[in-house]
């Protein structure tokens, strides 16, 4: 029997981990060089990565280039991780690793959320509600300090278990679930004080 060829079993191997979601599967396969695998988790985490760093900087060069690093660091630092970890925790962890240290050489602890919200079209009037309301409401998130909107996004938007928010902040469990729990009542009430200042 011919055994398949690299670029073969890297397809293969992609098309088992697309349909499958064997993510584990495909790490191993990255960190024996199959670059194709590799590949394959870049893609399906770029774009999670981007939205989460960019409402965590609010810039949308730096959320790109803490992307790029990102990744690169983790492909370099392959090896390093565990068989049978949570993948996805570890390359969140390192991308919070790199915004922090990008924060710390910056001197900032919080950054200022634009007022406009790019990319919505004005329209119909339901359209203007819900543009009045997104805004209002990327205006309370972006008031939010750091260390509260970094693990509300992680649970909320990437829907990250309180186990991986806590493993990606490094802080424990339950520090977790009380930083998502304050960072909902901090939200609510800068968004009731938000709308409370545009209906003056």
């Amino acid at each position: 029997m011919v055994e398949a060829s690299w670029e073969t079993q890297s397809l293969a191997a992609r098309e088992r981990g697309g349909a499958l979601g064997d993510e584990h599967r495909l790490v191993e396969l990255a960190q024996g060089g199959d670059r194709q695998a590799f590949a394959v988790l870049i893609d399906r985490y770029w774009n999670s990565l981007y939205r989460w760093l960019y409402h965590l900087s609010h810039d949308r060069d730096t959320a790109e280039d803490l992307v790029q690093e990102t990744l690169l660091k983790a492909f370099a630092g392959l090896s390093s991780f565990q068989a049978g970890g949570h993948f996805r925790a570890w390359l969140y962890r390192i991308a919070y690793n790199g915004f922090i240290n990008v924060r710390r050489t910056e001197g900032s602890s919080r950054a200022h959320f634009p007022k406009y919200v790019p990319g919505l079209q004005q329209g119909p009037p339901e359209t203007l509600i819900s543009k009045e309301v997104l805004q209002a409401v990327a205006l309370a998130l972006g008031r939010l300090p750091r260390e509260f909107r970094a693990a509300l996004l992680l649970r909320v938007e990437e829907r990250l278990s309180f186990r991986d928010v806590a493993e990606v902040l490094g802080i424990t469990e339950g520090t977790a679930r009380w930083r998502v729990f304050k960072a909902r009542q901090k939200l609510m009430a800068s968004l009731a004080s938000i709308l409370d200042e545009d209906n003056e």
